[in-house]
């Protein structure tokens, strides 16, 4: 097919969707519309890894729990649930409102209720290694293998653990664990990942990749509002692919898109102010909106001495790696690059907002540039690798700051050479342990510290162990808090574990992440939140 029939061919489909199904009280759609940059590479939930599938997911699926807008475990498909007094057995309680989307795959093509066996294949399918899912780590020695995942009957599931483990309730609330139905994963196969069905607020309408795609409101939806109204308030949502930021932003001047997730560097300082606020041309026009998110970006560094990329390389000693950490003017980046989007990670690795208060407690690095050149001397590093240049491994939308970073090494005596790869290609050779120095972020899949400090757990893999870093003293705390029945005492062995990966600098927190959105007026009930998860089925647009 010729590429203007192609396109002919989308153009006359999103026609015929927006055309159709008109709204009876004004004849006009409410769709709620976004961009997504980076594409969509499958719908399928044992592969959200990223957020662009993570969106997507959210809105075609739900889990047994899911987390509020105050990080608190909250009902969703299960009503209810009891734990065992050892902390080994969840009982979960189903409700039996809850309706897989209409599809070819069931009896007449009627979505059928959800049960409890749905639940034990949708998380059995996470672990089964022809799934291959980039999840399969979040039971990882975690479940009971004989029977981890049972059910009792049609509205009871349960799941054994090998141990207790506190965080489990979060893991269950991951995109990952959306509740899928066996029939339809059967009927496609590996085309599953375009042919979503799940039981969400949304239901898939169209895909044509990298032009767009179409989420249909699901009008037997078992949520309601306060009122007894039927959630979503949208009639659809609908997600552009423009993989040009310029573009991006051009479609939301233009009021085709209903917010942008971020800003671009080349649009931040036409619309904020170096403190990040609205500039005077854009108030009243649009709605900035920001809160503090779980997200940390940093430099991760590979640690394992073992790797052949670290044989004559400087970043294997902790003294200079700690130099790189004073090195670094974090307030300063934030105001001049990112316009105050962001806090100054100058604490651990877990951001703010956790209940163990890690960021209120560990000691991490001020920018103290002389204290960074003291390091250097005492490690040799003038002696032995003045003429040693670090490759610092980053992706096109941090060019600029992995500039700055560079510039900042280079004024206390390092070489430094900044390579930019696409976000793909650094992924896998992270995965890989191929990147020295890199860029990384780490959002939390779940609300507890447990989460970040299982990045430098030495048995993890990679992911999420990028650095492979190794520490018995760190992996014994961390062993410890898996165990411990008490919060106070296990958020102590959090914050313990934090200072100790700091001290040891296999990382080089940068900042802690706030969700910013740009909304348009006429969007309503639109707000980020402390994941940064896409949450429409309040939303809505008025016209």
């Amino acid at each position: 097919m010729t590429l203007v029939k192609q396109n002919i061919k989308i153009l006359a489909a999103l026609l015929i969707f927006f055309s159709s199904c008109r709204q009876r009280s004004n004849g006009e759609k409410r769709v709620f519309t976004y961009n997504e940059t980076t594409g969509i590479a499958t719908l399928d939930p044992a592969f959200a890894k990223n957020q662009s599938i993570m969106w997507a997911v959210h809105q075609i699926y739900n889990t047994l729990v899911e987390i509020d807008t105050s990080l608190n475990i909250v009902p969703s498909v299960a009503k209810r649930w009891d734990i065992s007094p050892d902390g080994l057995t969840y009982t979960f309680y189903l409700r039996d409102d809850v309706f897989f989307h209409d599809n070819p795959a069931f009896k007449n093509g009627k979505g059928r209720k959800v049960v409890a066996s749905d639940v034990v294949y949708s998380l059995t399918r996470i672990t089964d290694k022809s799934t291959a899912s980039s999840g399969a780590w979040i039971f990882n020695k975690r479940i009971d293998s004989a029977n981890g995942f049972s059910a009792i009957n049609d509205s009871t599931f349960k799941i054994k653990l090998v141990r207790p483990f506190h965080p489990i309730l979060g893991i269950l609330s991951m995109q990952y664990c959306s509740i899928i139905p066996k029939e339809v994963v059967e009927k496609y196969g590996k085309d599953f990942r375009r042919n979503a069905c799940g039981s969400g607020p949304f239901k898939f309408k169209y895909w044509e990749e990298g032009q767009a795609m179409v989420l249909e409101k699901n009008e037997y939806y078992w949520e309601h509002d306060l009122a007894g109204k039927n959630l979503p308030y949208l009639d659809a949502v609908k997600i552009s692919f423009f993989n040009n930021k310029a573009t991006e932003f051009l479609q939301f001047r233009q009021d085709k898109l209903s917010f942008i997730n971020d800003i671009d560097p080349s649009f931040k300082d036409e619309i904020l102010s170096k403190k990040g606020e609205l500039r005077d041309e854009w108030k009243g026009k649009v709605v900035l909106n920001k809160h503090p998110y779980l997200n940390t970006e940093y430099l991760g560094i590979l640690v394992d001495e073992k790797n052949k990329l670290l044989a004559n390389s400087p970043l294997k000693i902790k003294k200079i790696r700690q130099a790189i950490n004073y090195a670094i003017n974090r307030p300063a980046l934030m105001m001049y690059l990112r316009n105050s989007i962001g806090i100054p990670a100058q604490a651990g690795f877990a951001p703010g907002g956790l209940p163990s208060h890690n960021a209120d407690s560990v000691k991490g690095y001020n920018y103290d540039p002389a204290k960074a050149r003291q390091l250097l001397t005492e490690a040799g590093y003038f002696n032995n690798y003045s003429n040693y240049t670090i490759r610092l491994t980053t992706i096109p939308i941090y060019s600029d700051i992995g500039s700055f970073i560079a510039k900042q090494l280079e004024n206390i005596g390092m070489r430094v050479q900044v390579e930019t790869i696409q976000k793909s290609l650094l992924l896998e050779q992270t995965s890989k342990s191929s990147a020295a120095f890199f860029r990384g972020s780490w959002i939390a899949d779940y609300p507890d510290a447990e989460n970040y400090m299982a990045v430098f757990y030495g048995k993890n893999p990679a992911p999420p162990n990028y650095t492979r870093y190794n520490n018995p003293a760190f992996d014994i705390l961390y062993e410890r808090s898996l165990i411990e029945n008490n919060d106070s005492v296990r958020y102590s062995l959090y914050r313990q574990m934090d200072q100790i990966v700091i001290n040891d600098a296999p990382v080089v927190p940068v900042w802690y992440d706030i969700a910013l959105h740009l909304v348009h007026n006429n969007v309503k009930g639109f707000y980020p939140n402390a994941l940064n998860l896409l949450e429409l089925r309040r939303t809505r647009i008025e016209k």
